[in-house]
């Protein structure tokens, strides 16, 4: 399978997305580079309730190249790396689980748009959510993965608001239908949801999916990102 993918990449044309060297969608120096182990990545503002949010790195250089180029540019093998880079994230959420240990962690994607996955072909945060539950799984954890949640019609594109207007955009935007939520039960015990995405920014799309699946009982231990922008908050009188 490597083999072969390396063998397309090369007929293709294909470029790293980290640094432009021919061949592979990401070269042996940048994946050699990415981080082994997860950061803070509280949003500054924080929206009041946030859950603890971790992060494989900055949302910057090859962090960002891969996560525009398999949402933006359809870029699928990129899910991969991508998923190892959720996986890094979820690290501190993982370490208090036991192996093998019954009642364990569900990951659940922030939900995206219909219009927006129509066009792109594909859900690049779900695609990523269901890679790294089964790594979790496969290296002996208590993890699956679900799409709980749904949104309500009328949400818009976050691209170009600021924080009071992804707020406002996402205040109740998000749903727990029963049907998923009876297909989880059925599964076994759970210990708790981490809601995972690509990218934090301000920390509403986070809040709301907390929001949502707190309000059908679903208990949410924290929240996992491959990357978190920089701060927005000015820095105040005295800071670096």
């Amino acid at each position: 399978m490597l083999l072969r993918d390396a063998a397309l990449d090369l007929l293709l044309g294909s470029a790293c997305v980290g640094c432009g060297a021919p061949g592979r969608l990401l070269c042996a120096a940048c994946g050699a580079g990415l981080p082994t182990s997860a950061v803070p990545a509280q949003p500054d503002p924080c929206p009041p309730g946030l859950v603890d949010v971790s992060a494989a790195g900055g949302y910057e250089g090859v962090l960002r190249a891969l996560v525009l180029g398999h949402k933006e540019r359809g870029l699928h093998p990129l899910r991969v790396p991508l998923a190892w880079l959720l996986g890094v994230a979820l690290g501190p959420l993982l370490a208090p689980l036991p192996r093998g240990a019954r009642g364990g962690l569900v990951l659940v994607p922030v939900p995206s748009r219909a219009a927006t996955v129509r066009t792109r072909g594909h859900d690049p945060t779900w695609t990523m959510t269901r890679l790294a539950a089964t790594a979790a799984t496969r290296a002996g954890h208590p993890v699956g993965a679900a799409r709980l949640l749904r949104l309500r019609p009328g949400v818009l594109d976050q691209a170009g608001l600021d924080t009071a207007g992804r707020a406002a955009n996402l205040a109740g935007s998000m749903t727990c239908p029963s049907p998923p939520l009876r297909r989880l039960a059925a599964a076994g015990p759970l210990a708790g949801a981490v809601v995972c995405d690509d990218v934090v920014t301000t920390g509403s799309t986070l809040r709301e999916a907390q929001r949502a699946l707190e309000a059908v009982g679903l208990p949410v231990l924290g929240a996992v990102v491959v990357a978190a922008t920089r701060r927005r908050r000015p820095p105040a009188a005295g800071e670096g």
